[in-house]
């Protein structure tokens, strides 16, 4: 009898020591893998797998433990993205989430990681409310948000004498980004003098584009239309219309590379933008530009260095936390400064907003490249943009 016991004993002992040996640390990323913002999904996934690698050393490991990423697809729709992020935290058992790329569909994901009690780090999407009253403890927004977009275009093109009218998407990210545009431009200046908001399937911008014009077209001094856009390029219907007639020209916000082609249409225009492989200068981000090269044969875009961002800043979380526990990486999270291919970023303690560089750009028109560069004017470092707290509940 005595022996049985032992022996049953042993078994349980080895049968535990197998599971801690093959314990593993599950991630979901849900995102778009087709449709408009499918590109922007692919973006986001890659950089997230190569900043897992990198802040693993490429062993895809962490702590012992062997990191799994489980990915599905939001379809870019709010239900989907919620339905889908229920699954990866109830089926799955996921650890913690990444993503999604729309804005609409991560407020409709923010309850589900209070209701799980599970961390979801936000990225690309870029609205204000995601830190706003409708957020929680679990939220880390590591994606710029509206605000530090518009911050970085006031920076970049608001001077006194300047008009300007604002095209945005008729939903929370176009919205959000022309309400911090406009508080950002206050004091530079320059003026809105109209907004034109369309729904995200437009593609016939004839009315909106004359409205623009209209309201641009007698006024002195420099007069620029700024666009707030994700997925597809506007700026070539309203080209074709002639603004140059009424003397209006393109203030331009950072775009992924298969948009840039278009903007060699506007040499010497200026704007700012969240990344482009060429700005920042630092080690993480030369390893970023070689390995995608070597992988891709492609630089990095825009999405690519943000997921990278996120998987440096889930290993590093995990490493001083010890664990996936949600609350102990909520204390580490909270004030971490990490490094990533932007340089260093801090998690806002406050709101859980990622504070991070932006760069104000030239278009430079250069015949060796298939895009029109952005030519680094200078680095908007984090110190120069008061970026409003949100009102997330803890």
């Amino acid at each position: 009898m005595k022996m049985t016991k032992l022996a049953t004993a042993a078994g349980v002992m080895v049968a535990a020591l197998g599971t801690a040996a093959f314990a593993e640390i599950k991630i979901g990323h849900i995102y778009p893998s087709s449709g408009p913002l499918g590109a922007y999904g692919k973006q986001s996934h890659d950089g997230l797998m190569l900043g897992l690698e990198y802040a693993t050393g490429g062993t895809m490991m962490v702590n012992g433990e062997k990191i799994v990423v489980i990915e599905k697809d939001s379809q870019a729709n709010p239900e989907v993205g919620r339905s889908m992020l229920e699954e990866a935290y109830a089926d799955d058992e996921v650890d913690f989430a990444v993503g999604p790329v729309s804005s609409g569909v991560a407020m409709a994901m923010l309850p589900v990681a209070e209701e799980y009690e599970k961390i979801l780090f936000v990225d690309p999407a870029v609205a204000d409310s995601i830190t706003g009253e409708n957020s929680n403890k679990y939220i880390f927004h590591s994606a710029r948000n509206s605000t530090q977009d518009a911050i970085a275009s006031a920076k970049a093109i608001g001077r006194p004498g300047v008009s300007i009218a604002i095209l945005a998407q008729d939903y929370a990210f176009g919205r959000d980004g022309a309400q911090a545009f406009k508080d950002a431009l206050e004091g530079t200046g320059a003026k809105v003098v109209h907004e034109e908001y369309v729904p995200t399937t437009t593609t016939d911008f004839t009315a909106s584009g004359q409205r623009m014009f209209d309201a641009l077209k007698d006024k002195e001094g420099k007069k620029l239309i700024y666009t707030i856009w994700a997925g597809g390029n506007p700026l070539a219907k309203i080209q074709a219309m002639n603004p140059e007639r009424y003397n209006i020209e393109f203030a331009l916000a950072g775009n992924i590379l298969a948009v840039l082609p278009a903007y060699k249409q506007f040499p010497g225009a200026e704007g700012a933008t969240y990344y482009y492989y060429e700005n920042p200068k630092n080690e993480i981000n030369d390893w970023l530009v070689k390995e995608h090269y070597k992988r891709f044969d492609s630089p990095p875009d825009m999405f690519t260095a943000g997921g990278m961002s996120v998987g440096i800043a889930a290993v590093e979380a995990i490493k001083k936390a010890g664990s996936t526990d949600a609350d102990a990486m909520i204390k580490v999270l909270e004030g971490m400064s990490w490094e990533t291919p932007k340089g260093t970023m801090t998690f806002r303690a406050e709101d859980h907003q990622a504070l991070q560089s932006m760069y104000h750009f030239k278009v430079v028109v250069d015949d060796d490249y298939e895009w029109a560069r952005l030519e680094t004017v200078r680095e908007i470092k984090p110190s120069e943009m008061n970026v409003p707290i949100g009102a997330m509940k803890k």
